[in-house]
């Protein structure tokens, strides 16, 4: 066969594009397939105690059994998947539960209501054994500006909890802090209570710091904040004898000019390369967000548009680098007016009515977030984590159907690439499909075994790596 181009002018081009196409793979290397909190819960860092997790484990089921006593109500209030075929007497909805509970997983998947069912069920093991999957001990918002001597005994205290809850295994799977932002007014303050919280902790637990522990440094708006912050984070690890690189940050998406420069440029990839590696995620502050876009305060919302488009600009400026990136918060707080024993019954409706649409309104905005592609959002209150469930379960679990195929396919897809020798380069996909499956494996929305549906063994699965399960099906 005659061919035109010599083999040494060939080499000489693809080596020149193997180098970029490589610089390329370094600043994108695609989703991690890390564990994704599926929410942040943030309280004010004077009312954190080590068992605060759990205690809002127990207010949440309380709320969520007040509110929805069996899996009937849920539905009906959501509008799950085929609610409307659901009983609504007591008697009939006790019955269909007793049925439910003593039929196999197999047999309930046939059933109108195995949906309803199993997104009630979900969340109730969910709220009595890992309620609060992230915390974020705040010295910001939900703190305030109090006096120097009151922040820096609150600082200590913190600390102090953080340092009882590792003892006694009651903290959330990842937590952290998030401090005041490096504003020109706040950088000093914001700095002396990182510093005085980590010292202290790290004192009290031998140098340990809890798993998965991150600074969230608010309001970042030019890239020298990010890079102060890892100035300050080698001076500690070295004060605190702690592996260079131990300390990891988030930044947050709060303003106007984080999305778009004076030069009408998108400055979060700048910001987050400020990071020298250390950033994890970027949170969206729907409130600081919107206010700095102009929107007054009766229409700062989730569901503004405004957000829709700065989420959208995070995801095209930071999609493939590896970044979580996380929505913000419902306002609405699913709480009754009506507090006491005794209330009335026209109270009691009352409650229940409120309750019901704060309930709506954070179950859609959670599933709109998780359409738009952000599996993490904000919960600001414990009576917010049934529905932060909810919308996940119902999410995932309607889904699970159409991505078992999509995956299924994928991967045999894959196979046959693998098994005639050829290199299989769209790796990055099959990823992000299989984080759909590890994301609800994560927060307990579903098990190994319904993962084994596509075709992937426990091991493969286990590798949490696309790439990874190729290499050993190549190996094969």
């Amino acid at each position: 066969m005659k061919l035109s181009i010599q083999d040494s002018d060939k080499e000489q081009l693809l080596n020149q594009l193997g180098v970029a196409n490589l610089k390329f793979q370094q600043t994108y290397p695609g989703d991690k397939p890390d564990r994704q909190p599926v929410h942040t819960v943030y309280g004010g860092a004077n009312l954190f105690k080590a068992d605060t997790c759990v205690r809002m484990g127990d207010i949440a089921l309380n709320n969520l059994k007040t509110y929805a006593p069996n899996f009937v109500e849920l539905a009906k209030v959501l509008q799950l998947k085929n609610y409307e075929h659901l009983p609504t007497l007591e008697k009939d909805i006790a019955e269909l539960t007793s049925r439910l509970d003593t039929i196999s997983e197999a047999e309930r998947k046939k059933e109108h209501a195995w949906l309803a069912y199993s997104v009630y069920n979900k969340i109730v093991k969910k709220l009595r054994t890992e309620p609060v999957e992230d915390f974020r001990i705040d010295f910001e918002d939900g703190f305030g500006n109090r006096p120097d001597a009151e922040e820096d005994a609150t600082a200590v205290q913190a600390a102090n909890e953080v340092a009882v809850g590792m003892q006694n295994g009651t903290l959330s799977p990842f937590i952290g802090i998030r401090i005041k932002p490096f504003t020109e007014d706040l950088k000093y303050r914001g700095v002396r209570t990182l510093d005085i919280f980590l010292t202290t902790l790290l004192e009290k637990t031998g140098g340990k710091l809890p798993a998965n522990f991150v600074v969230m440094l608010p309001k970042v708006t030019i890239p020298e904040q990010m890079t102060t912050m890892v100035r300050l984070f080698e001076l500690l690890e070295k004060a605190n004898n702690l592996a260079p690189g131990t300390l990891r940050m988030e930044t947050m998406v709060e303003a106007t000019q984080i999305i778009m420069d004076e030069e009408g440029r998108n400055p979060l990839m700048r910001i987050v390369r400020a990071s020298e590696g250390r950033c994890v995620a970027a949170h969206f502050g729907t409130y600081d967000y919107t206010a700095s876009a102009g929107i007054t305060a009766k229409y700062q919302t989730m569901a503004h548009p405004v957000c829709d488009f700065a989420h959208h600009m995070t995801k095209v400026a930071l999609g493939g680098t590896g970044i979580f990136l996380s929505d913000g918060a419902t306002n609405v707080m699913p709480i009754g007016p009506h507090r006491g024993e005794n209330l009335s019954f026209e109270q009691q409706k009352e409650n229940r009515d409120s309750v019901h649409n704060a309930w709506r309104q954070g179950f859609h905005h959670t599933t709109h977030s998780l359409i738009n592609g952000l599996y993490q959002g904000w919960d600001l209150n414990p009576a917010q984590l049934p529905m932060r469930y909810a919308a996940t379960y119902n999410f995932f679990l309607s889904s699970y159907d159409d991505a078992v195929f999509r995956l299924k396919t994928f991967v045999e897809r894959a196979a046959i690439s693998t098994l005639t020798g050829d290199i299989f380069d769209d790796a990055a996909t099959g990823q992000g499909l299989l984080n759909f499956f590890l994301k609800a494996l994560n927060c307990g929305a579903i098990t190994e075994e319904e993962i084994v549906a596509t075709g992937l063994s426990k091991e493969e699965i286990n590798t949490r790596s696309f790439f990874r399960i190729l290499a050993g099906r190549r190996k094969q």
